[in-house]
């Protein structure tokens, strides 16, 4: 018999991969709604495989886009792409191949809370994204039947990123005077519960595999380094310190849930160790600049979003910060290679996703 083409896809290691996030996981859902949180136009995406924006916040590839490849399958579609293709009304045997690989529900400026980013304009809730992924859940229920996507769910995999606008465009802007009703655990544990709650929404619909990543050192972003004056790149500690705990939260949250339903496995991903790790070894990763946005305006190009291809540097790739809030494809690639495998530091517990990926159900 004839051997395979070399060009054959290689037969995935799950059926799906589900994602849920903010920017750090968006692949286009904001293009789609009337936000300023959008990543549509060039310079975003001149260094992803097509060169082209697509609403992706990196010059190229997400960590998604990364794991994605390592299971075998290909780039999640954003839901928001695959509805306005179906047209309303038109439930039943819709695009279902469109979905069958799974659907990224990620958007830009979303938060765990609702109200959180709503500044920037319209955005996908946390709660939102989960109701999202429930009505998937019956649309491929009735185009392939309840028993068939019981199986596809669980032993699909669940991607989840998200909390650090919470901070960024709510707590730490302190709007409606949230910081006058929560000290920052206090917050941090209404966080935890309401991914909790999440989670355990997902888990009624036969969801039993889960990445959830904890918040990168958003206090080492440009923007906060700008914002707060920092002198020589030091990163703020205040805001290292509140995502740390609120880090510290979900990863207990994670074990505990796994004790509760042991016929889950939530692993929980520590962004933060894993970019402290690029931070402090910036010379073994080949970075030049670990404190410089690659394209913004003003000290550490934190000061200006970017928004013109003039602004950005001609490197990506010697840059840990791609704008003032999101790293480059090489710092996204970095991070996805440790959920994996723990590559070049470990990530992920109890499980990275290759381990994962090979537990029986």
């Amino acid at each position: 018999p004839r051997s395979a083409p070399p060009s054959a896809p290689p037969t995935p290691l799950v059926p799906a991969l589900f994602v849920i996030g903010d920017s750090t996981s968006d692949v286009g859902t904001n293009n789609y709604l009337g936000t300023l949180a959008r990543a549509d136009r060039e310079p975003y995406g001149r260094d992803f495989d097509t060169h082209r924006p697509t609403g992706r916040f990196s010059n190229g590839r997400i960590p998604v886009d990364y794991l994605a490849e390592k299971l075998g399958l290909p780039f999640v579609p954003p839901y928001l792409e695959q509805s306005m293709r179906m047209g309303v009304g038109s439930v039943g045997l819709i695009n279902i191949g469109g979905m069958i690989q799974g659907v990224n529900y990620a958007s830009a400026a979303a938060g765990i809370l609702s109200s959180s980013g709503s500044e920037l304009g319209m955005h996908v809730s946390l709660t939102q994204q989960v109701q999202q992924v429930e009505d998937t859940y019956e649309q491929l229920a009735l185009a392939l039947g309840e028993a068939a996507t019981v199986d596809l769910f669980k032993r699909s995999v669940f991607f989840v990123s998200i909390g650090s606008n919470d901070f960024i465009h709510y707590y730490l802007r302190n709007v409606s005077g949230v910081q006058m009703h929560y000290l920052p655990w206090e917050f941090n544990q209404l966080l935890v519960n309401a991914v909790r709650q999440e989670i355990k929404n997902l888990y009624n619909i036969n969801v039993r595999k889960v990445v959830l990543m904890g918040l990168p050192p958003v206090g080492c972003a440009p923007h906060f380094l700008s914002d707060y004056g920092s002198q020589n790149g030091e990163c703020i500690d205040y805001i290292n310190n509140v995502v740390i705990e609120f880090n510290y939260g979900l990863r207990y949250m994670s074990s505990e849930f796994i004790r509760q339903y042991p016929d889950s496995m939530i692993s929980y991903c520590d962004t933060f160790e894993g970019s402290v790790d690029i931070l402090e070894n910036r010379d073994r990763y080949g970075f030049l600049t670990t404190t410089d946005a690659c394209c913004g305006l003003g000290k550490y190009g934190g000061l200006f979003i970017c928004v013109l291809p003039q602004m950005a540097c001609s490197d990506a790739s010697s840059h840990v910060w791609w704008d003032e809030f999101h790293p480059t494809d090489a710092v996204n690639r970095i991070l996805a290679e440790n959920v994996w495998s723990g590559e070049h530091t470990r990530m992920c517990y109890p499980v990275n996703l290759q381990e994962m990926v090979k537990l029986k159900q």
